[in-house]
């Protein structure tokens, strides 16, 4: 099923009444998404959002912090995790991730958006399209440290762990909630892919970046899913396209001719149907400059730019376009939040209209 400029948005969310959250995404976007409600505290943080069920992780109220513990005896919980990771993951397993879940402790918009699906009839009528999300490994494992403040992503042990829980978190939001919509997308965000190359993570190989997003976008494919990938920096894009996601999410408002840059990628990655997902509502202060003739103005300019240096129609760009936010809007004021989601929905509206969709 081609996208035509379908509208969805990265997770983070400024409001402090998940209810509301859920009626802005549901009537902003055509693909709604669960918010992740930082004001809440600690535990709707990007990361530790997702640390529930990973053996060692300790979160510290006090300095505000997550971290693992990789100095006491972890073998009997890597053990049960792996057990449970077998029975669910393994060729003839259950897919039953539920012992990874994300509770309502750590995630009360997952929890409002189902609500309010069911109050909406959304299991007997199904929406077209709904999104999840998952923090990225590489983004998680990169941030998070050990106890003496070393990245965990330098365990190889503590790695895969965090890996192949990121994989299960994903299939078992999918699980979740394919029951209301007939096509699920998963992001995998991976902001810190916009570091790649520097000298800050020099040691951090490009082929354990692939197989890593690899093991991760198989996992939202065991269950249907629709697998993207968002960085809102400049990064090297064919890293994405060359662990095979389905959709790249890139900040087009500041870094949209970026992506021309991979010709060779991106002609490859469409010809495969695959998707482009346009990140061309800025999430700053300057999305109140806006409006939706200046957006469209960039987004074409951009999309041309694709057509000349890869040749491809510019009706299947369009086809295979998403429309977002640059990224998350958690950071903004409630007003310019506001202006984001409105913006989002009149441009997607805007462009399905101008190509006949």
């Amino acid at each position: 099923m081609k996208p035509k400029f379908l509208s969805t948005a990265i997770g983070s969310m400024p409001y402090d009444d998940p209810a509301h959250a859920i009626d802005v995404s549901l009537a902003s976007l055509n693909a709604p998404i669960w918010p992740q409600l930082g004001v809440f505290g600690l535990k709707e943080q990007m990361e530790i959002q997702y640390s529930e069920g990973i053996p060692s992780a300790v979160i510290d109220e006090a300095k505000g912090r997550l971290y693992f513990d990789t100095a006491r005896d972890y073998s009997d919980d890597f053990a049960v995790f792996y057990e449970n990771y077998a029975a669910a993951m393994d060729e003839g397993g259950s897919g039953d991730c539920s012992s990874l879940a994300i509770t309502e402790e750590f995630s009360k918009g997952i929890y409002a958006l189902e609500k309010q699906l069911k109050a909406n009839g959304a299991d007997k009528k199904k929406l077209p399209w709904l999104k999840v999300q998952v923090t990225g490994p590489c983004s998680f494992a990169l941030t998070l440290t050990d106890e003496n403040k070393r990245a965990i992503y330098y365990n190889d042990e503590f790695r895969d762990v965090i890996i192949k829980a990121i994989a299960m978190k994903a299939r078992w939001q999918i699980q979740k909630f394919k029951q209301y919509a007939d096509n699920i997308i998963c992001f995998i965000d991976e902001p810190i892919l916009s570091a790649f190359g520097s000298s800050t993570y020099v040691s951090v190989q490009r082929e354990n970046v692939v197989e890593t997003l690899k093991e991760v976008i198989k996992a939202v494919h065991d269950d249907g899913a629709y697998a993207g990938i968002h960085c809102c920096g400049n990064t090297e894009w064919s890293i994405l396209t060359d662990a095979g996601v389905d959709m790249v999410n890139f900040d087009a408002f500041a870094f949209g001719e970026t992506v021309s840059l991979y010709a060779n990628d991106m002609k490859a990655h469409l010809g495969k149907e695959r998707m482009l997902a346009w990140g061309i509502v800025p999430t700053s202060n300057k999305v109140m400059e806006q409006d939706v003739k200046s957006l469209e103005t960039i987004l074409e300019a951009n999309m041309d730019k694709l057509v000349g240096v890869t040749g491809i129609d510019k009706k299947i760009i369009a086809e295979q376009a998403v429309l977002t936010p640059s990224c998350g809007t958690g950071s903004l004021k409630v007003e310019e939040a506001d202006k984001v989601f409105k913006l989002v929905k009149e441009i997607s509206g805007r462009m399905k209209e101008k190509y006949g969709f």
